[in-house]
This record gives structure tokens, C-alpha cells and sequence, in this order.
């Protein structure tokens, strides 16, 4: 890719509101983005990362469920980064809902890691008394997902 593309496709970067552009040209792959101040950029293979001078601004991180607020019970937790799924497919049936009794081992969701679904299960039989998470969310290793009493 021609040097004056490169700085023009910066400068577009610099001067709109996106915080990030990947443009592909056969085997090449250029990926722009703005770095947040004192993050530094990494680079991976075949992909080259141009940090744009204007700093974006950090997003405002989603309020999780503070350790007060959650009922009595044992705390299911996520066991992995990803994003959480209630059902099995869009439209299906969840495979819990509060109130329901499950047993040890029954599924409770999904969590979608790396393009794999890995199925969570309960480690102990009870009464689901809350779901902590929404379906879809993002969720953190260790973050509370359902409580059971």
C-alpha cells in the first residue's frame, strides 16, 4: 500500500469520530487506530497498526452488579471471558428462569468465548433466585452470573 494512502486513510481517522479503520488490498491488511493515552498499540501478523495522534476517549465501563445487591444463595460465576447467552438459539427457550428448581449439572447458559460455545452448568441443585446478567452481555472471568438457594 502506497505511503500517501496510508497517511490520508490516518488523517481521516484523526479528523472523523471512528476510533478505528482496517482496510484490505489483497494480501495486505492495515488496521488504524486511535490509542487511548498510555495504551500501547500491539502488533499482530500480517497487520500492521498506525496510531492516530488524537486520543480517543475511554468508553464508561458497564456498572456490574454490586456484591449488596445480590441475593443470598450460592453465587454461580463466570468461569471465562465472553458473552453470555440464556437460550440455546435466538427464539428458543431459555434454559433457566428464577423461580425454576435445577438440579446439579442442568445447563444454565452459554457463554460464546472465541467462536466456541461452552455450556455452564450448575454445581449444586436448587432454586434459581436471580440472573445476574443479560442475555447477550459481555461478561468477566469471576463476575456473578446466577444465584441459587
Amino acid at each position: 500500500m502506497d505511503l500517501r494512502k496510508l497517511k490520508k486513510l490516518i488523517d481521516l481517522v484523526q479528523e472523523s469520530g471512528i476510533a478505528e479503520l482496517e482496510i484490505t488490498e489483497g494480501e495486505e491488511k492495515v488496521r488504524i487506530a486511535k490509542s487511548i493515552a498510555g495504551t500501547p498499540m500491539m502488533m499482530a501478523p500480517q497487520q500492521h497498526y498506525l496510531p492516530a495522534a488524537a486520543p480517543a476517549a475511554a468508553p464508561a465501563a458497564p456498572a456490574a452488579p454490586e456484591e449488596d445487591a445480590i441475593p443470598e444463595g450460592h453465587v454461580v460465576r463466570s468461569p471465562m471471558v465472553g458473552t453470555f447467552y440464556r437460550a440455546p438459539a435466538p427464539g428458543a427457550n431459555n434454559f433457566v428462569e428464577v423461580g425454576q428448581n435445577v438440579g446439579a449439572g442442568d445447563t444454565l447458559c452459554i457463554i460464546e468465548a472465541m467462536k466456541l460455545l461452552n455450556e455452564i452448568e450448575a454445581d449444586q441443585g436448587g432454586v434459581i433466585k436471580a440472573i445476574l446478567v443479560e442475555n447477550g452481555q459481555p461478561v468477566e472471568y469471576g463476575e456473578p452470573l446466577f444465584v441459587i438457594a
